[in-house]
C-alpha cells in the first residue's frame, strides 16, 4: 500500500543516503561503526524522523545494531548447536549470525515467499504448536503485525525450551499500548499506529502483557549501555528480552 508517509520516509532516506556517500568521496572522517557489517563509516542516513537510522555501507537499522552490540558485549548469548526459531528474516547480518553455530536454525514467516533466505519456512505464530524446540526466539517488528498477541506469546512460551529466551522489539511510544478493531482501514491503522499493517501500538506496558503469558521479561535499552558506544554506533531502540521459567 502506498502512502504519503511512506513516500517521504523513502524520500529521507535516499536524500540522505546519497549526501552521506558524497560526504564520504569527499574524505570525511569515519568516526562512526557498525556492529552489524563491521565498518567504520561516516555516519548513518535519516529514515523519517530518525536522523541516524542506517548504516551507510550495509544498511543495517538501530535495532539491527543493537543486537549485534549486545550478542558482542555478551549481555545476551546464542547457545552453541542451540535451536533458533528467526521470525520475518529480513535483517541479513542476524540471518548469518543466528544461523552460523545453531544446530536447528528455522528462517519463517507467515509469507516465505517474500525472503530471499535458504530454507524458508511458513509459519503463522497464531497456530504455533511446537513444544519445548527452541533455545531462542526472535522477533523484530512482528508482535504489531499479529491479530491476537496473547495468544501468539502464550505460544512461544510452549515453544520454548524451559530456559530459553524470545528476543523481542517492537515499535514503541510514549502511552500505554493501543489495540485497534479488525475492521480499522489501512489509512487509519497508519494514521493511528505509523503503518498501515499495524494492528496495534505498543508502549513499555508489553512487558505485562509478556508476563501475563508466563515468561519472565527484562527490559534492555539501548540507552543503558555505554554513552560513546551508543553514539559510535548510533543505537536505539528497545529489547524486550522473554524467558521460560527453567
Amino acid at each position: 500500500m502506498i502512502t504519503t508517509q511512506r513516500v517521504l520516509k523513502a524520500l529521507s532516506k535516499h536524500g540522505s543516503r546519497a549526501l552521506l556517500r558524497v560526504k564520504t568521496a569527499l574524505g570525511a572522517a569515519k568516526d562512526r561503526h557498525c556492529p552489524a557489517c563491521g565498518q567504520d563509516v561516516a555516519g548513518f542516513f535519516r529514515y523519517g524522523t530518525e536522523a541516524e537510522w542506517g548504516c551507510i555501507a550495509c544498511g543495517a537499522s538501530p535495532r539491527e545494531r543493537l543486537m549485534h552490540a549486545l550478542l558482542d558485549s555478551g549481555r545476551i548469548t546464542l547457545p552453541n548447536g542451540g535451536a533458533i526459531l528467526h521470525c520475518a528474516p529480513n535483517e541479513a547480518s542476524l540471518v548469518r549470525r543466528f544461523s552460523a553455530g545453531a544446530g536447528d536454525y528455522v528462517p519463517a514467516d507467515i509469507d516465505p515467499a517474500r525472503y530471499d533466505v535458504p530454507g524458508m519456512q511458513r509459519l503463522d505464530l497464531m497456530a504455533m504448536a511446537d513444544e519445548a524446540r527452541f533455545d531462542r526466539i526472535y522477533a523484530s517488528h512482528v508482535m504489531e503485525h499479529v491479530p491476537d498477541d496473547r495468544l501468539v506469546l502464550r505460544n512461544m512460551l510452549r515453544a520454548l525450551k524451559p530456559g530459553g529466551e524470545a528476543w523481542l522489539l517492537v515499535p514503541l511510544w510514549k502511552r500505554p499500548s493501543e489495540d485497534g478493531p479488525a475492521d480499522l482501514s489501512g489509512r487509519e491503522r497508519e494514521r493511528r499506529f505509523g503503518q498501515w499493517d499495524h494492528v496495534r501500538q505498543y508502549g513499555r506496558d508489553f512487558s505485562d502483557r509478556i508476563a501475563a503469558a508466563g515468561l519472565e521479561v527484562e527490559l534492555i535499552d539501548a540507552g543503558s549501555l555505554p554513552a560513546d558506544q551508543v553514539r559510535r554506533m548510533a543505537l536505539a531502540d528497545t529489547l524486550f528480552r522473554a524467558r521460560h521459567p527453567a
